[in-house]
């Protein structure tokens, strides 16, 4: 399983996994049931603490994408994909939201928001 992990990020490391992992089980690269790596596996391949990697299966299993079982491992829970997905939505939205009250307490148009959503889309 490939992730890539950007030291120079503000968002902390095992944010980033998981969101990475999230982003696997909700486009069906990974499938319902299937095992991931252990915990100490993914932090060996990702050259980082066990704890981050705990951390991050833990933040996936609190949000319903993943089972912890003592012993077995961890795996990729069934999920209702659209209500997940809906959840992702509503995130974006209150992002959105927080970006327009700064533009327009800044007097940043419209126009200019577009242009900047644009130019970073196309740079991902």
């Amino acid at each position: 399983m490939e992730i890539i992990i950007s030291n120079s990020s503000e968002i902390p490391i095992y944010e980033q996994i998981a969101g990475q992992i999230k982003s696997k089980i909700l486009s069906f690269e990974l499938k319902e049931k299937e095992l991931l790596p252990s915990i100490r596996s993914l932090a060996k391949d990702l050259r980082c603490s066990v704890i981050t990697t705990k951390k991050a299966y833990e933040e996936l299993e609190k949000d319903g994408f993943v089972s912890m079982v003592p012993g077995r491992g961890v795996y990729v829970s069934k999920i209702n994909r659209e209500l997940a997905l809906e959840e992702e939505r509503k995130k974006i939205e209150d992002l959105m939201e927080e970006i327009i009250v700064i533009a327009k307490t800044n007097n940043i148009l419209e126009s200019e928001l577009k242009e900047i959503f644009s130019i970073l889309w196309e740079a991902k």
